[in-house]
């Protein structure tokens, strides 16, 4: 069953070195980020499922210890998704490649805060359909007694002139509305978000945040809304449930 969950933003630019000068534009992200996985620890799970958007199409998973790399974006920062540890549960090796962009940017939010709190899996997925989405949450929450999520994507990418979609009247309203579900824990909400709109409005987070809503159907969880900002023109959301 689900025990906690947290939901994050994956742009590359949180990490750091990456960022460089910008760097701190993000540093109120990173620590909000920060204390929702400090949300994850507190709720002792058998296991961590680490969920983000694909970098193609397909539906992919990745064992604990799975690499990944920022060098594709000119810097010189490799990941784990969590340490390869004698004894401990994972699950096959990756269909291909090392880790997507997304649960890259997982791994190092992971790192950085020290994670050793339960084996990690992580699942990449294309914008596969709400009833898929549902069906795969369902199975992850099935996997353990007590199953957390690391949940990433981000929101629209259309908030602002200079945002990589350019500007839609109609993202800030989809923005506040995923926000509100998020911060209320509202799984219904969540279920019936647009799909299409999500697709013109360039929102990664859509699939992932519908697997959340179908892994938490038997739980009774709280929803904390800790970051709501769309730096770059795009929406980063950071919010806990448990």
């Amino acid at each position: 069953m689900l025990v906690a969950a947290a939901v994050c933003p994956c742009p590359p630019l949180l990490v750091p070195e990456l960022a460089a000068g910008a760097a701190p534009e993000l540093d109120t992200a990173r620590a909000a980020c920060t204390d929702a996985l400090g949300v994850l620890a507190a709720a002792r799970p058998d296991r961590l499922v680490v969920v983000g958007p694909a970098d193609e199409s397909g539906h992919w998973t990745y064992a604990q210890g799975t690499a990944g790399s920022f060098r594709g974006f000119g810097v010189d920062v490799d990941v784990r998704l969590g340490r390869a540890a004698a004894g401990q549960e994972t699950l096959p090796e990756p269909s291909r490649g090392p880790l997507p962009a997304s649960l890259a940017v997982a791994a190092w939010l992971l790192e950085r805060t020290g994670w050793a709190d339960a084996p990690i899996e992580g699942l990449a997925v294309e914008p596969l359909t709400v009833e898929r989405c549902i069906e795969i949450g369902r199975d992850i929450a099935a996997r353990s007694e007590r199953v957390a999520l690391l949940v990433m994507g981000d929101a629209s990418a259309c908030r602002t002139l200079k945002a990589p979609g350019y500007l839609d009247e109609r993202a800030e309203p989809f923005d506040a509305s995923v926000a509100r579900a998020l911060g209320k824990a509202d799984m219904a909400a969540l279920k019936t978000l647009d799909i299409q709109l999500a697709h013109d409005l360039k929102a990664s987070g859509r699939a992932p945040w519908q697997i959340l809503a179908g892994a938490a159907e038997q739980a009774d969880l709280s929803g904390t809304l800790l970051y709501d900002d769309a730096p770059y023109g795009v929406g980063y959301l950071v919010a806990t449930w448990s």
